[in-house]
């Protein structure tokens, strides 16, 4: 079971430290972390995607709830948000492929952002799973390199908010 935590927290030293430390002494695993500043430059958010028992993410979020730093904790399951991860992957490619390459590139809504005379560098900004689809039909290419943000996410929108 995975589940989203949105984590806002006072933008200081230290706090992702704080905040990693929690989950590592407990043994909870981390999936995704991503943290960025909000529109107020004293506080961040910390996009957070762990899995685990309805027991261990009950206690996550009890556990970040005890933290000093942290402001607010939303929680929210993956049909219940949108997520969006960045990758870049870097590829090597020949003329016998290169054409593939392109074609996978179009299906997938990726771009191609670099090139040089046999490497090309390729993004995607899609939800986890699609970006985890590209990296699969890339494999059998030649993957040099890939980056990958954490996941990023917020609840769906809804009228009552």
């Amino acid at each position: 079971m995975k589940r989203i935590y949105s984590v806002l927290v006072e933008n200081r030293s230290g706090v992702l430290s704080k905040v990693a430390g929690l989950f590592s002494r407990r043994c909870f695993n981390i999936d995704s972390l991503a943290v960025g500043e909000t529109e107020d430059p004293g506080v961040s958010c910390m996009t957070i995607v762990s899995s685990g028992d309805e027991r261990m993410i009950e206690q996550i979020e009890k556990q970040l709830n005890k933290k000093l730093d942290v402001i607010k904790i939303k929680t929210f399951d993956e049909q219940a948000a949108i997520s969006r991860e960045l990758m870049l992957v870097k590829v090597k490619y020949n003329k016998n492929n290169r054409k593939e390459i392109m074609e996978i590139c179009e299906a997938m809504k990726a771009e191609i952002v670099d090139m040089s005379q046999n490497m090309m560098m390729i993004q995607i900004c899609a939800a986890p799973d699609r970006t985890a689809m590209l990296i699969k039909l890339l494999a059998s290419i030649s993957i040099v390199e890939i980056a990958r943000t954490g996941t990023l996410a917020l609840p769906r929108c809804q009228e009552t908010e």
